[in-house]
């Protein structure tokens, strides 16, 4: 989208599949929303939702009609009308996330108003309502993103590391937004010019259409957007999720659905490693594949409806050594008190083992193999550095528009690493070239990578090619450098559960209980492990969910002791 049209112009939203994404509900449907609400008149013309307002409620139009719009300078352009039995909202409404226009009626009209927390009720006690709302909510967002109907501009360079950051930051949290890239944007300096911003302030966020934030950090972004307003994060829980990946989100929904007050501590986007991955297809239920993305972005909408809470850009910091009740502390400035806590916190690829990896990551060297990285690469050739079903669903995914892409891996093959559809695919595609027993020793360049030398360590022999993209997607590093040693880990640094708890374990942590640790239970009393952080853990997304959800019900037991 070229500069020009984000000051000037909003492109309307098209309606495809109307009858869901904006239904008509039946006399009897609307006659029991409405004894949920308020029912009130409003004149031709009355505002009532501004852009910007925080977003809690929904409006179902009885009489005369209701227009949504997006105000864009001096311009507004129409996005949706809402006629008798048609209600307003979108998936915002359940995050809590502010309004991205404005909603007024363009005559006489009579209303029902329903309030979020009304609404949440709602959706989980009337299931033949829920499945209407729901899909209407989902089909409107998605038709936002995929017009770019955002209160968020992004100006930066495919040569930023942050600007990457920044772009899948919004991607990854389903936030809509424009991006204007300043080393192909003819019109960026009219931008640059207008929100008093130089090249040298990159990237920047324009929030709202008049905070200019300069290379702030994820926190940043999400304090600006209020991703976590509605969000009470120091009131006492049933259970604390650290982590919201598969394991997460699954331990998120099944508490909330069963009554638990549920709150999930995110450090950056849901869905975790798998939510960076383009495409999962040995999945159960989903055929045809689905991505990562879009498996968090379902599980994290199914969390919000049963009423858990997400925090979004904030950390767990430490967990208090001490039971009852337990304390995660939170970027250092909230401490939550929980009955029980579940760690979902995941794992981390291992980072090659070369002195300016640093110097690269970002602008060359990437963690994920999305739609966003795809983009930077374009017809180029690519590297994939692992052996296992992450590195395989990459270089399938990058090798339909890339060049050439090299799969290095350190073994002898794939057949014990990655699975056989994935093999079969990588050996039938001619744009994907194996690599065994190689190894990255070198990489080469200035602001972005130039250059990669990699060994083969049976001949010895370097070669230096002229590739600028590289998806590094090896080994597995826990995420429990803030546990501070209150639960026994393992030599690698995995947490220990269960039947894996040595009796010197127990002792060493003072186990106060006269029964052993239940299966995914920790050496801390009512503290659980689930997922890629939990030592044995099979490391695959239909495990991390399994165990997300019986770690729910072991907390059950623990809370009826």
């Amino acid at each position: 989208m070229r500069a020009a049209r984000i000051l000037n112009q909003v492109r309307e939203l098209p309606a495809p599949r109307a009858d869901q994404a904006f239904p008509v509900l039946t006399p009897a449907q609307a006659a029991r929303v409405a004894s949920h609400g308020n029912v009130r008149k409003v004149a031709a013309g009355e505002l009532l939702v501004e852009a910007g307002e925080k977003n809690t409620r929904i409006f179902l139009v009885t009489s005369g009609q209701l227009e949504f719009v997006q105000h864009t300078g001096r311009t507004e352009r129409p996005i949706a009308v809402f006629q008798p039995g048609q209600f307003t909202g979108e998936i915002g409404i359940l995050f809590g996330r502010r309004i991205l226009g404005r909603l007024r009626a363009t005559e006489a009209s009579e209303i029902v108003e329903v309030d979020r927390a009304v609404l949440l009720g709602l959706v989980q006690a009337d299931a033949e309502l829920s499945d209407i709302f729901m899909r209407a909510f989902i089909l409107r967002r998605v038709e936002i993103l995929s017009e770019g109907l955002a209160d968020v501009v992004v100006l930066g360079s495919a040569h930023s590391p942050d600007t990457l950051r920044i772009r899948e930051f919004l991607t990854r949290n389903g936030h809509p937004f424009s991006y204007v890239d300043l080393d192909r944007d003819a019109g960026a300096q009219e931008l640059l010019d207008h929100f008093h911003v130089s090249v040298s302030d990159i990237p920047v966020l324009i929030c709202r259409g008049d905070r200019v934030l300069r290379n702030p950090s994820n926190a940043a972004i999400a304090d600006c957007l209020d991703f976590n307003e509605a969000i009470d994060d120091v009131r006492p829980r049933d259970v604390v999720v650290v982590g919201a990946g598969p394991a997460g989100l699954a331990a998120a929904v099944y508490a909330a659905s069963e009554g638990l007050d549920a709150l999930v501590v995110e450090s950056n986007a849901p869905g975790g490693q798998a939510g960076s991955s383009s495409k999962i297809e040995n999945y159960l239920g989903f055929p045809a594949g689905i991505s990562g993305q879009d498996l968090a972005a379902s599980g994290y909408v199914q969390a919000q409806k049963f009423g858990a809470q997400v925090l979004i850009a904030k950390s767990a910091k430490a967990l208090e050594c001490k039971p009852r009740p337990l304390v995660v502390e939170i970027d250092d400035t909230a401490r939550v008190t929980a009955r029980t806590v579940v760690i979902a916190s995941g794992a981390h690829y291992r980072k090659l083992a070369l002195d300016n990896l640093a110097q690269f990551e970002g602008a060359g060297i990437y963690y994920a193999a999305t739609f966003v990285e795809s983009q930077l690469c374009g017809t180029q050739d690519v590297i994939v550095v692992g052996g296992g079903n992450s590195a395989g669903q990459a270089a399938v995914f990058l090798a339909q528009t890339a060049r050439r892409v090299y799969l290095l891996v350190r073994g002898s093959g794939l057949a014990n690493s990655m699975s056989r559809y994935l093999v079969r695919r990588i050996e039938d595609n001619p744009a994907i070239e194996l690599r065994t027993h190689t190894e990255i020793v070198g990489l080469e360049g200035g602001n972005h990578l130039e250059r990669v030398n990699w060994r083969d360590n049976e001949s010895q022999k370097v070669e230096s090619q002229a590739i600028r993209h590289v998806f590094v997607m090896t080994g597995a590093i826990p995420n429990t450098q803030w546990l501070n040693g209150c639960v026994a880990l393992d030599e690698d640094g995995f947490i220990k559960t269960g039947p894996a708890l040595s009796p010197e374990d127990l002792s060493a942590a003072r186990w106060p209980l006269a029964r052993s640790p239940y299966l995914l239970e920790t050496s801390l009393p009512g503290v659980f492990a689930a997922g890629d952080v939990r030592e044995g853990n099979v490391k695959r997304v239909a495990s991390a969910v399994g165990e997300g959800s019986i770690a729910i019900a072991f907390v059950h037991q623990f809370l009826r002791e």
